[in-house]
């Protein structure tokens, strides 16, 4: 455990946007930037996982944008979605670090893409899991058919349900059953899912957010400018894209199309993981990153 080592600082981002980092493992370690999913706190980067990666890296996660104890800024000052990825920079220039191992999921790999793309040499490996391509090439199915990206499967119906539904506030303890609710969908069909783990991990989170509601920003973000097809096909980064395959966000073949429109990158299966990280997904997850990343210099 690096809990001695733990240290937190903010950074900021833009004028009058600052942003809570955190950080543990060694500091003279290789840095490793954890970037979590839209509305998702760094805190969502469960501890058992990140003491994981600290054995052998400096391990930094952070709160975007009106998440945790970031500045709440867009209803003063509406960003776009690809200023989330400009984030990602800006915490390495603010914790001084020249290049990271990035680890992206779901909104987090669509910014890791970006920071891929624009600033490639800040990154020594991207890994990228639960997310889409920001690419308009079309996917190759096995049997050669090209599928374009828009035929691509969508998310499981119930989960659109779920997110159709409005958030009220009814008081602390039934936000903490909506949002269990809502990570027992994403954790799809062949995990068990706990439902007292993950009300204990989003417990965390609003203690330390020190507020239950959420915001809604990323929902209502810009979405223009996050296509980088040409430089995501060219790019020498070593990308490792990881396919959960029981994900309900972005089912196969999503892992398959990001290997494939990613220049050189590799695909590893993680069996049974959805749209969440459950206890049993920690150990495999961590393995497959740290593997990663040792071959990635």
């Amino acid at each position: 455990m690096h809990t001695a080592h733990r240290h937190t600082a903010y950074v900021e981002a833009a004028p009058g946007v600052r942003l809570w980092t955190e950080q543990r493992g060694p500091a003279d370690a290789p840095a490793l930037l954890l970037v979590m999913g839209a509305q998702a706190a760094g805190l969502g980067w469960p501890e058992p996982f990140v003491d994981a990666l600290a054995e052998h890296h400096r391990v930094i996660r952070y709160d975007h944008r009106d998440t945790g104890r970031s500045s709440w800024s867009y209803e003063q000052d509406p960003y776009r979605i690809a200023d989330l990825a400009e984030d990602v920079v800006a915490v390495l220039d603010g914790l001084g670090v020249e290049r990271a191992h990035l680890v992206g999921m779901s909104l987090g790999g669509i910014l890791t893409q970006l920071v891929l793309a624009d600033h490639p040499e800040r990154v020594l490996s991207a890994t990228l899991l639960g997310t889409a391509a920001c690419s308009t090439t079309p996917y190759v199915a096995p049997d050669g058919t090209r599928v374009p990206v828009e035929e691509l499967p969508g998310v499981d119906p119930r989960i659109l349900e779920e997110w159709a539904r409005p958030v009220e506030d009814h008081g602390l303890e039934a936000e903490l059953d909506r949002r269990v609710r809502h990570w027992k969908l994403l954790n799809g069909d062949h995990i068990p899912f706990d439902a007292d783990w993950f009300r204990e991990l989003e417990r965390g989170i609003i203690e330390h957010t020190g507020r239950y509601d959420t915001s809604g920003a990323h929902a209502r973000a810009d979405q223009s400018g996050l296509v980088r097809t040409d430089a995501l096909a060219a790019t020498e980064v070593p990308t490792l894209v990881l396919a959960p395959t029981a994900e309900p966000v972005f089912p196969l073949p999503h892992p398959q199309h990001l290997a494939q429109v990613i220049g050189g990158a590799r695909l590893v299966e993680i069996p049974g993981m959805g749209h969440a990280l459950p206890p049993a997904v920690l150990g495999p997850l961590a393995d497959a990153i740290l593997g990663h990343t040792r071959t990635a210099g």
